[in-house]
């Protein structure tokens, strides 16, 4: 298990994009780093993890709880056989492109180290929006990519440091629930039956999450809406 890719975004004015600026740091490109990361600061706030990668729309992107964004190598190749053309590293937006990890199915509060110094913990998946379908170029991107359901995964940062590409990622913590990253981001978009089941997950889960599923069982329960 690797960071096989290390992709940093800067800030590009763009006419697909659905943020008022018309600026994205979607457009993510491979570096060597080394590359410090560390808790950005509250959503609103803080941007991204890593140093020198952009977040230009902070009402719904960057923040503690979304402070580095992971996508398998794997799965990217899947994407890519689907749709006929070559993506490279990056392509989705994610900063790190990960080799030999089954990303979307880790558990919510599980714990990466990432080389010898930067320790991670998986809060959710992530949701697609315009920009990133504007981004793709691909009609339908947003519902394909949700039906799809690998969503890959948002991480905190739980110690901070320095990582490079190729760095080994080890898993130091694996939680005894059964909520995935897969299981969330259904719950949180084409299933909400699920989101009781979620809850499982605790403090690791992301607070947004965690208030639409307090939200759903107060309003329906345990049962279907």
């Amino acid at each position: 298990m690797k960071l096989l890719s290390l992709n940093l975004g800067r800030p590009k004015a763009v006419d697909y994009t659905d943020q008022a600026e018309g600026v994205t740091g979607i457009d993510k490109r491979p570096v060597d780093g080394p590359v410090r990361v560390s808790a950005p600061g509250p959503k609103g706030v803080g941007g991204s993890g890593l140093a020198g990668d952009a977040v230009c729309e902070l009402r719904h992107h960057g923040g503690d709880d979304q402070a580095v964004y992971a996508f398998a190598r794997e799965d990217l190749d899947d994407w890519a056989r689907e749709l006929g053309r070559p993506l490279a590293d990056g392509t989705f937006g994610e900063n790190l492109t990960t080799e030999g990890i089954d990303v979307s199915g880790a558990r919510i509060g599980e714990r990466w180290r990432v080389g010898s110094e930067v320790v991670l913990e998986i809060t959710s998946g992530r949701i697609p929006c315009l920009t990133f379908q504007g981004h793709l170029g691909e009609k339908g991107w947003v519902r394909r990519f949700t039906q799809k359901g690998v969503s890959g995964a948002y991480l905190r940062v739980i110690e901070p440091g320095e990582i490079r590409a190729g760095d080994p990622i080890e898993i130091v913590h694996r939680p005894d629930h059964e909520v995935t990253v897969a299981l969330q981001f259904r719950a949180v978009t084409v299933e909400r039956t699920l989101l009781p089941q979620v809850l499982a997950a605790g403090d690791a889960l992301h607070p947004e999450t965690r208030d639409k599923a307090r939200a759903y069982v107060e309003k329906y329960g345990g049962g279907k809406a």
